[in-house]
């Protein structure tokens, strides 16, 4: 199984590249403990999704790191690999995560986890889509690591989620989402839609913790085409991974399973979350939850001393 990791964005929010920011007394990163918490849940390989102007910067930091733990492979996220002979013009930046997995349609695993290189998951999750993944024999089954909403949120702004309608435990829709605590009540609202509505603390929301197999990369091959049609007059257009999932979902061409975790997030979506997120990395330190040093010799053994379930709390 692989880790593919999305590591392109530019963190226009944050104000640079938030991916690569040192989070530890060791200068880790966010995506360093993603990928501890991946090789303890049994995945093969980490594939990590970026730019090609920044291949040097991942190599000589988390890429040396890496690499004596887990397999890595770089896959560019190329905004000239789409099936148009010229890119529109204004465009200057790549088209979103459903883009990023068709760069990589041809290099990665059969069963595959997709993650955010920013967002900091916490174990459970990974276990969760790995025994998943390692168990299912159908090709359009897929799974989530369900989020509850409270869980998900910065006191320094919005932050953008995939809200789930459920059925069961099964997901009936995913709709990419503003969502915000405002005195102390959540409200979320469809991405450029502007009609905010107070939503459930508990409401299942996606933090881009998904397991796939390759036959959303084939849909994803077949959709592209049309968000080009629907999209080439529209510079700012992004082709999102949760849209075609979430019209797979409708169409009965494939099945999410949300599982749901108590994993707390801990992310850098805004410049003032980065003391929350060194503050709650030191604290799973100093429980065990984490060693002191992620790549000591017996850095992929767990120490975990408490309830993963309350890992984060």
């Amino acid at each position: 199984m692989d880790l593919v990791i999305l590591a392109a964005g530019m963190g226009s929010r944050f104000g640079g590249l938030k991916q690569i920011e040192p989070i530890d007394e060791d200068a880790n990163f966010i995506l360093d403990y993603s990928a501890f918490d991946a090789v303890r849940a049994g995945f093969d390989r980490v594939v990590l999704i970026i730019r090609k102007e920044h291949q040097e910067i991942f190599e000589e930091s988390v890429g040396k790191r890496l690499k004596s733990k887990i397999p890595v492979e770089y896959i560019f996220q190329d905004m000239s690999d789409i099936p148009l002979a010229s890119i529109p013009e204004g465009r200057s930046k790549p088209w979103g995560t459903a883009h990023a997995l068709y760069c990589c349609r041809n290099k990665i695993a059969d069963r595959f986890a997709v993650i955010n290189a920013d967002d900091f998951y916490g174990s459970e999750p990974f276990e969760i889509v790995a025994d998943f993944l390692s168990k299912s024999d159908n090709k359009k089954d897929f799974i989530s690591a369900g989020f509850m909403a409270f869980n998900t949120l910065t006191e320094n702004g919005t932050v953008k989620r995939g809200l789930f309608s459920m059925d069961g435990d099964y997901a009936t829709s995913v709709v990419e989402s503003e969502v915000a605590n405002v005195d102390g009540k959540i409200y979320a609202t469809d991405l450029g839609k502007n009609s905010w509505r107070e939503i459930s603390p508990d409401t299942m929301t996606s933090m881009t913790m998904f397991g796939f197999t390759k036959s959303f990369l084939d849909q994803i091959e077949k959709d592209i085409n049309k968000f080009f049609a629907q999209n080439i007059d529209h510079s700012k257009s992004e082709f999102l991974l949760v849209d075609v999932l979430n019209d797979m979902i409708k169409n009965g061409e494939a099945t999410l399973k949300i599982q749901k975790t108590s994993s707390k997030w801990l992310g850098v979506t805004y410049k003032e979350d980065l003391a929350k997120v060194k503050n709650g990395i030191q604290n799973l330190k100093d429980r065990g939850v984490y060693p002191k040093n992620l790549y000591a010799k017996n850095g992929n053994e767990s120490t975990c001393e408490v309830s993963c379930e309350d890992e984060n709390h």
